[in-house]
């Protein structure tokens, strides 16, 4: 018989824009209790932008908690109320390279640090590449300021991947998924699953 994990107890410890943090009190198999921190996130999405000669669009921004720059993929939160993750994909792109894409596909949804963190990722495939408008009322600010935007091709990003140059998971999920894709063709989840 599989264990329920009941919830015996539930405290908010801190309540942010993005994020919050709880304290959750948990029934244990064969008895007894554990308390588990658990962040809770807005989720996110990424993009794997890849243009029509097998480039990855990569980005380098700062990111203070790991204090290093990283290479990842245009990405952002879901931070808009019951705005679809393929929408937030789309303005995500726009906002951050100044892209539109002709076809987009669903590639992954994961959850990056289940251990503590409930934020979920869905990643996109993004092709027929565009020059596109920032959305309006945006604004560059904070890191993205000090950002910068290479294509590279898809086949040197997978070698990134292995010689520790990408780190950020994100990218190295979708780097791999987008070289897998290529490589044998699976089928793909349709474009409207969250």
């Amino acid at each position: 018989m599989a264990h329920s994990w009941e919830v015996l107890a539930s405290e908010e410890v801190y309540t942010g824009r993005i994020l919050s943090l709880r304290k959750d009190t948990v029934a244990m198999p064969g008895g007894g209790e554990s308390v588990r921190e658990v962040v809770h996130h807005t989720g996110a999405v990424g993009v794997v932008a890849i243009d029509d000669e097998d480039r990855v669009v990569m980005l380098r921004q700062y990111r203070h908690p790991v204090g290093e720059h990283l290479w990842e993929l245009p990405a952002g939160l879901r931070d808009v109320d019951g705005e679809p993750p393929v929408e937030t994909a789309r303005r995500e792109l726009a906002e951050e390279v100044e892209l539109s894409a002709e076809r987009w596909s669903l590639l992954t949804t994961h959850y990056p640090t289940p251990g503590f963190c409930d934020e979920r990722v869905l990643l996109y495939l993004a092709e027929g590449l565009q020059p596109a408008d920032r959305p309006e009322g945006f604004t560059v600010e904070h890191e993205e300021l000090d950002m910068t935007v290479e294509r590279v091709p898809l086949s040197d990003a997978v070698q990134w991947v292995f010689d520790g140059t990408v780190r950020n998971s994100l990218a190295v999920i979708g780097i791999l998924a987008a070289a897998q894709l290529r490589a044998t063709a699976p089928r793909l989840r349709p474009l409207d699953t969250d």
